[in-house]
């Protein structure tokens, strides 16, 4: 089979940093799956990615499609002579061309022939073309006066089998082998040789890495070895690390420095100014302090970096004064007295204000901290001026200092520490592996926030359908479900929903509390799949609706010991043969032992009675479970010798009662006839 390796280079105006991933991805995919579904093979598939533009090679492509058999099916060989000389004819042949074939124990007329294989050269240039269009963008550019549109306006195209340019015209481009180096150093353009080389002759020719990875990988290394140049450690955040990938093709990193008296102000509001602005990655010394300098990196090796870091220097300059500015500015009012501002933010149409919202987690988290044994007092005003922050000039500026800002005003405001720190805390954990709120009092607030959001929304009818989460709920009730879980908080879900919704006005349909407890155990099924939890274990305790995300992980975690016992496997059949017996029979746990006749059955009784006595004193479910394993032996032996359908209506009562109470052990952790399935 003849292979060659094909490259395609679409070159563009520089494209948004945030997305550049994603449309290399999107490009890639799109390409290979067009090649799969022609049936051409390929060894190998590499992304290629600069802020200039998107590539892909593609080892030893297939260069001929296989000949292939067409078939179709025709009618019975019992149809009219007229059904078949229709499908004949439609097939372009005679009658006496087509062959009968047995299908289905019946026999039929069939047309088959040779499809040649077409020759891939030949197809690539609509591969190309199509793999392009496919590519999802939210907001596409037109240039000129072309009738094209892209991300970002195009400029040159490769497409190569080889050494050979494949001739094609896709958005007003003419294919070929030249490509483009640093808009104002080194070689403006040069040419690809062959495709293999694709990667190294732009490293030679431009030094442009143009695998993402590898440049990612370059510019970790040049910032840290920046920052142990200057005795310090990088902070390294890998969305920024990724962000400025996608905005240099030819990385260079350098530091410079600013102002201490910036220092004053909190070290969150610097950070931001630095990330989100400029782009610099901010150092901190041997004791994890800021220190007045940052890490940019260039997209270009000059001969004179002062000057550089001279130009960087005096553009964070006014940033940072900004900052110091928000900072003095916003402590000469308290939070306390910003409240009155929040009654004029509306948090959401027939949700009310921010105001009201204020109010609410106010009364949400001095409920649940009476449940958890935190501060009532505490948690309460905690609750009450944790969105004050949004109405002050730093978050109106870094909306991400959201909660941060509100703790160190609560501090200046000379707030007791723990009403301070609630509130910083309060909107953890922000994402997934995010730290949870450290203390009770921000535990109550964070949960506080996030159950009035969720059965707000919720409630008018404004919930996630299908893929569709404008509000980011699903997200929300992860981050509530696991500081319930980790945080091993005793609370009644249903109880905080209802309580939760009768906070709110009258245009929230208390009738959907429900449908909220369940959109939310589906988020904890999500939870426990990424935990590695089986499925059929999460429905065994679903299957029991415990009142408490953290009693129902507690659950869980007995049921996965419980399984992992060679018992295990006896008791769960018993279970469900149990459960299939009990069905359309009146039963009790009331179990008169004076009728009962057989050793097993007698037996069963006693070995029943002394775990549910021991059991009925202990909430160690783990314990409990292994209190159940002991009586398999009896169970096994009771299915062995006795007949629970009795002739004897009292006879067979009771054996129905006492199979009842020992599945009701069980049921008191799990239905564990649910890990039959």
């Amino acid at each position: 089979m003849n292979t060659n390796d094909f490259l395609l280079e679409l070159g563009t105006e520089e494209l948004p940093p945030k997305a550049l991933r994603q449309l290399s991805k999107a490009l890639t995919d799109n390409l290979t799956e067009q090649f799969d579904e022609l049936k051409l093979s390929y060894v190998k598939v590499e992304s290629y990615a600069t802020p200039r533009r998107l590539a892909v090679l593609v080892s030893d492509l297939q260069l001929q499609q296989a000949d292939q058999i067409i078939e179709r099916k025709g009618p019975s060989v019992n149809a009219p002579d007229q059904a078949v000389s229709g499908f004949a004819k439609s097939c372009g042949v005679d009658k006496s061309e087509l062959t009968q074939k047995d299908f289905g124990g019946s026999d039929y007329y069939f047309f088959s022939k040779e499809q040649k294989g077409l020759n891939t050269y030949d197809l690539l240039e609509n591969i190309v073309d199509t793999a392009i269009k496919k590519i999802p963008i939210t907001r596409a550019m037109r240039w000129g006066d072309l009738d094209f549109n892209f991300v970002r306006p195009v400029h040159w195209l490769i497409i190569m089998l080889g050494a050979q340019v494949v001739p094609a015209t896709i958005m007003g481009l003419t294919s070929g082998n030249k490509t483009r180096g640093m808009r104002f150093t080194g070689e403006q353009e040069f040419t690809i040789a062959n495709a293999k080389d694709y990667q190294k002759t732009l490293m030679e020719k431009a030094q442009i890495e143009v695998n993402f990875d590898t440049r990612k990988a370059t510019i970790r290394e040049q910032v840290n070895q920046v920052a142990s140049d200057n005795n310090a450690t990088a902070v390294i955040d890998e969305s920024l690390l990724d962000e400025v990938c996608a905005l240099v093709e030819y990385p260079c990193a350098f530091s410079g420095v600013f102002d201490e008296r910036f220092l004053a102000v909190p070290e969150e509001a610097l950070i931001s100014a630095m990330k989100s602005h400029q782009k610099y990655f901010h150092m901190v010394n041997n004791k994890g302090k800021l220190l007045p300098a940052f890490i940019s990196v260039a997209n270009i090796e000059s001969s004179d970096l002062s000057v550089i870091i001279d130009g960087n220097e005096r553009v964070i300059r006014p940033r940072l004064t900004d900052s110091e500015f928000f900072w003095e500015q916003d402590k000469s009012a308290t939070l306390e007295s910003r409240l009155v501002k929040l009654n004029s933010v509306l948090f959401m149409k027939s949700l009310g204000s921010m105001g009201d919202k204020a109010k609410r987690i106010k009364s949400l988290a001095a409920y649940i901290a009476d449940v958890i044994g935190a501060n009532k007092e505490h948690a309460a005003r905690a609750g009450l001026l944790a969105k004050t922050d949004l109405v002050t000039d730093m978050v109106g500026e870094f909306a991400d200092l959201q909660g941060v800002m509100g703790g160190y005003y609560a501090k200046n405001d000379n707030e007791d520490s723990a009403v301070a720190n609630a509130i910083s805390e309060h909107y953890y954990p922000r994402f997934a592996g995010d730290s949870l709120p450290s203390t009770k009092e921000g535990l109550c607030v964070a949960i506080a926030d996030k159950v009035d959001t969720i059965t707000g929304i919720y409630g008018i009818g404004q919930g996630p359908t299908g893929s569709k989460d404008p509000y980011a709920l699903r997200r929300m009730a992860l981050g509530l479900l696991r500081i319930m879980v980790e945080g091993a908080l005793k609370l009644d879900l249903k109880a905080l929903i209802a309580y939760s919704l009768d906070l709110h006005a009258t245009e929230v349909n208390r009738e959907t509390a429900g449908d909220i407890y369940k959109f939310i155990m589906d988020r904890l099924r999500v939870y426990y799949k990424e935990k590695k939890v089986s499925g059929n274990a999460f429905e065994a305790v679903l299957a029991v609706s415990p009142k408490s995300p953290y009693d129902f992980h507690l659950r869980v975690e007995a049921l996965n010991d419980f399984s992992q016992n060679t018992a295990s496997a006896s008791l769960i059949e018993a279970n469900k043969r149990i459960a299939n017996i009990l069905k359309g029979n009146d039963v009790s746990l009331e179990i008169d032992q004076s009728v009962l006749v057989e050793e097993a059955e007698k037996s069963l009784y006693q070995a029943t009675s002394k775990v549910a006595e021991r059991n009925a004193t202990s909430t160690n479910y783990t314990a409990n479970m292994h209190e159940l394993i002991t009586l398999k032996d009896a169970v096994d032996t009771f299915f062995d010798d006795v007949m629970v359908n009795a002739d004897d209506t009292d006879l067979k009562q009771a054996r129905l009662n006492l199979i009842n109470w020992v599945r009701s052990l069980f049921l008191a952790i799990a239905d564990v006839s649910y890990l039959s399935k």
